[in-house]
């Protein structure tokens, strides 16, 4: 994907820059300090993802937000980047069609994953005259359940186990825990667990240890 990094502060900016440019089939294609530049910069670049700020010296991100969205569906996918975590800029984020929020301060792993969410709904839906409901569960983040299809190969009892799991949790937790506190096999506890991920119910990040391979650390929500 195409990305348009927008930050008031160029250190941020040059930051976030980099973590974008760790992230498989990401380029970061421009990047922005003021709403204004934000708004020309997506007409003339055409990115396909901005990361957005709220706090802008000139506009605030909210406004440039809902003039990035035209109800084109070449609109860019918006991920607002911001410390602001008060209910009311959530709610106007929510509204004005972002993507996603994530709150600064956060890693490279925490970015990455919600970029790539992104990316699979934006390969998802391309190329589609129609979508299906799996289709549009995906896109909008369903929740596993009894309303929603499973992967074959999976229950609607033993999803709502493992997220009940999670839910209960102190913190996150391996495969192979979610697989003794489930009583499990590790395989089936991780394909649940990877399902969640996949539609946005559980997030994931990578422990790594002094040796070996990096250990998959899951968390029910967002």
């Amino acid at each position: 994907m195409r990305v348009l990094v927008v930050d008031d502060d160029f250190m941020v900016a040059r930051v976030h820059s980099g973590y974008v440019a760790r992230i498989p089939g990401c380029t970061v294609v421009g990047v922005a300090h003021t709403g204004a530049d934000a708004l020309r910069m997506a007409t003339t670049l055409r990115p396909d993802l901005v990361l957005l700020d709220v706090y802008l010296p000139d506009v605030s991100g909210l406004e440039v937000l809902r003039l990035l969205r035209t109800g084109s569906a070449d609109d860019p996918f918006v991920l607002m980047i911001t410390a602001a975590d008060d209910s009311v800029t959530v709610t106007g984020a929510l509204h004005g069609g972002a993507a996603h929020y994530l709150v600064k301060p956060f890693d490279a792993a925490v970015l990455a994953q919600h970029v790539e969410r992104i990316g699979r709904v934006r390969g998802r839906l391309a190329g589609l005259d129609r979508a299906g409901q799996d289709d549009i569960d995906t896109v909008f983040g369903a929740r596993p359940g009894v309303a929603t299809r499973l992967p074959k190969g999976l229950t609607s009892t033993t999803a709502r186990l493992v997220e009940k799991v999670l839910r209960d949790a102190d913190g996150d937790l391996s495969a192979t825990e979610c697989a003794e506190r489930t009583e499990l096999s590790r395989v089936s506890a991780r394909r649940y667990l990877e399902h969640f991920v996949e539609t946005g119910a559980a997030v994931v990040r990578q422990r790594y240890g002094g040796t070996g391979r990096p250990e998959r650390r899951y968390r029910w929500g967002s």
